[in-house]
């Protein structure tokens, strides 16, 4: 009899053990629903128009995490995929940090030419956990590690779609790392009837997969990959941009994989997301990982009851089809372009095409504005005068041709001579100038062939062209690359003070995946400089040299909203473009986040508010989203610290629009502006107020 209940107790025991512990107390009602039984874990959370989504989670060591996800519309269920688990892998490679280079926000880095890990990160299952953030509901389960990292796996859905996210969230205490990875879904058994992707020509490619297909990366358009069966589709896709490590080249990088083996690591057959190690061949940057980050790891599914082209449909609709969506009283600019048309054909002696396929991708990415950044290497932008002004010649005439009454095509350069750093500059209309003067050369030439040309010496004549032409100037890449260090260098310089220099240009230079936002190395240069007392602007910059329909343009791609009701024709000038940038009435997204209007106590963006002696004022925006929203944060600034209010947006779901009003006490304050970010790092933020 003891022997028998010996025997009962140890088995009990071991049941206790193997029934791992899962912690509800952070559920809250919020629409979703979670049991748990045993060793599984289910939730079902409204999926908007789909239904409603259900997961079964196993907890078991031995069986697939993902036990079945299931979509349920009018009483009848259906399985779309069963017994996958998520895979991850990380390399792990030496950042090289200076302040020379920009600390972490270097960008010139090579990490792949130096010695690197590849890993698989190892998933133990021995914990669980429920919790709700809004319209959220997020499972935290077990262990994860690699050599240097640990952390744990979040699943998070979002009520309202049929959209859930998985990551692995990981932290590592030594410094200096730089890390990439891959993820995706794998299983043991046959899954998917077809393997599917939009190929770089958008047509919907299909493949047949058996267990033991080789792992095959694929080039696709979108970012996507399709398991698909005959109950369903599941879609597996990254976030659109912060994803992607900032290069210079948008290239397609073959960004997504299916099959078996992947790597050598992963022996099952899995779909999945990935990263060229040695991306564009140039500089590397990968993504920071500085100590006790917790970085995530992460990325989307999309489950549908239908087959993968209507998956697919779904996943475009967060990225506008990968576009920036039109906005009434709005154009859309984007700027920094070193295409090299000019250099690379007109002037080579090669056939002009009457339709450039780089005008063609710019105008299908919804873009209404663009501004070149020629002769970036090529070209004689100091001279001798007769190749210099030929060069010009060529690209206003160019400009000229390939703009129409929706598209215009603006000439611009970045000059990079006489301030110090990178820095663009951009007129109003064709100016011809070189940059450089000999003593006996004056300041302005008459020409038969061009008129006027100006011969510009240094920092003084160039601050007088651009006051002359009522040009602007802004530093590209501000705080890294050529331009590390500066502006800050010459922020006591007359020019840097003057009207006519505009500010600094924003892209997502750094990469870390530990931020719940996109590079902010400019947005606090902005705080920086409004803080300074200067009232200077940020707008957006791509860049990038290729511009072909093959590449990944829209991952590397931000946009400025100009308020413009229309655009200027090119042969009247383009002085309206510069005002709009010159008084800040614009704002910058990534595409997701729009921002239709935006006041504080009726002053927008650019313009000076009275506060009352409270200081009490209310920040009204309309905003309209693809992804559920994560949050807004109203920063401002009294001449010395920077003050940060952030408001929790997790009750949005995907594909709002919404007008918001939430006071601020700005008493003290000099200046107010505000940042809106989702779920996947897009964003947009709004210009200065002026207090």
């Amino acid at each position: 009899m003891k022997k028998l209940a010996f025997l009962l107790l140890l088995a009990c025991g071991h049941s206790l053990k193997a029934q791992n512990p899962v912690d509800l107390s952070g559920f809250k009602k919020n629409g979703a629903t979670v049991t748990v039984n045993k060793q599984l874990i289910t939730v079902n959370w409204p999926a908007g128009a789909s239904g409603t989504g259900r997961m079964i989670l196993n907890l078991d060591g031995a069986q697939p995490l993902f036990s079945s996800i299931r979509l349920t519309r009018a009483n009848a269920s259906t399985e779309v995929a069963a017994n996958l688990d998520p895979v991850f892998i990380l390399r792990t490679g030496k950042r090289t940090l200076s302040p020379s280079s920009g600390g972490w926000d270097v960008f010139f880095d090579k990490v792949p030419t130096r010695p690197y890990t590849t890993e698989l990160v190892q998933f133990d299952k021995r914990s669980a956990g429920v919790s709700s953030e809004g319209t959220r509901t997020v499972i935290r389960i077990g262990e994860l590690k690699t050599a240097l990292f640990r952390g744990s796996l979040e699943i998070t859905l979002y009520n309202g779609s049929p959209l859930f996210n998985i990551a692995a969230v990981v932290s590592t205490t030594k410094d200096s790392t730089a890390i990439l990875y891959d993820a995706g879904l794998v299983s043991k058994k046959g899954n998917w009837k077809n393997i599917s992707w939009a190929d770089v020509k958008d047509e919907m490619q299909y493949a047949a997969p058996a267990q033991q297909t080789p792992s095959t990366d694929l080039e696709v358009k979108y970012r996507t990959i399709i398991g698909e069966n005959e109950n369903g589709s599941l879609a597996l896709f990254p976030a659109p941009h912060q994803y992607f490590y900032p290069l210079d080249e948008a290239f397609n990088l073959k960004f997504t994989w299916y099959g078996n083996n992947y790597l050598d690591l992963v022996p099952d057959f899995g779909i999945g997301i990935r990263q060229d190690p040695i991306g564009d061949k140039r500089y590397v940057p990968w993504f920071n990982a500085p100590p006790g980050t917790m970085q995530r790891l992460n990325y989307f599914c999309l489950i549908s009851a239908g087959k993968a082209a209507g998956a697919l449909d779904e996943v475009k609709k967060f990225t506008n089809n990968d576009s920036y969506a039109p906005l009434p009283g709005y154009k859309t600019m984007a700027s920094h372009f070193h295409n090299e048309f000019i250099s690379s054909v007109v002037l080579a002696g090669k056939p002009v095409p009457e339709k450039p396929e780089f005008v063609d991708v710019l105008k299908k990415a919804g873009l209404d504005i663009v501004k070149l950044a020629e002769f970036h290497g090529p070209g004689h932008p100091k001279g001798p005068d007769t190749p210099r002004l030929k060069e010009l010649h060529a690209l206003f005439e160019q400009t000229r041709r390939l703009s129409d009454t929706g598209f215009l095509l603006l000439p611009g350069e970045e000059a990079n001579n006489f301030y110090g750093g990178h820095w663009l500059a951009f007129f109003p209309k064709p100016v011809y100038w070189v940059m450089s003067r000999k003593a006996d050369v004056p300041f302005i030439t008459e020409t038969a062939e061009y008129g006027k040309v100006y011969h510009v010496g240094d920092k003084h004549e160039m601050l007088k062209l651009l006051e002359l032409e009522k040009g602007l100037a802004w530093v590209a890449h501000a705080r890294t690359k050529a331009s590390t260090g500066y502006p800050d260098k010459y922020r006591h310089e007359d020019f840097f003070k003057s009207d006519t220099y505009m500010g600094a240009a924003w892209k997502a230079i750094p990469a870390d995946l530990s931020w719940q936002t996109l590079s902010k190395r400019v947005l606090h240069l902005m705080d920086d400089m409004a803080n300074w007392g200067l009232k200077k602007h940020v707008i957006a910059e791509a860049d990038i040299f290729t511009i072909t329909h093959q590449n990944e343009m829209y991952a590397h791609l931000n946009v400025n909203y100009l308020q413009m009701d229309k655009l200027p024709d090119y042969d009247d000038g383009w002085q309206p473009v510069l005002d709009a940038i010159r008084n800040g009435k614009f704002f910058v997204s990534t595409g997701e986040v729009l921002i239709p209007s935006f006041n504080i106590n009726g002053k927008g963006a650019g313009e000076t508010l009275k506060l009352p002696a409270s200081g009490k004022a209310t920040v009204t925006m309309q905003l309209s989203w693809t992804f559920p929203l994560g949050f807004a944060e109203i920063i401002s600034g009294d001449g010395d610290r920077v003050y940060r209010q952030r408001i929790n947006l997790s009750q949005t779901q995907a594909f709002g629009k919404q007008t918001f009003r939430w006071p601020v006490n700005l008493a003290g304050r000099k200046w107010v502006r505000v940042e809106v970010w989702d779920i996947a790092a897009n964003g947009a933020f709004t210009q200065m107020i002026w207090l």
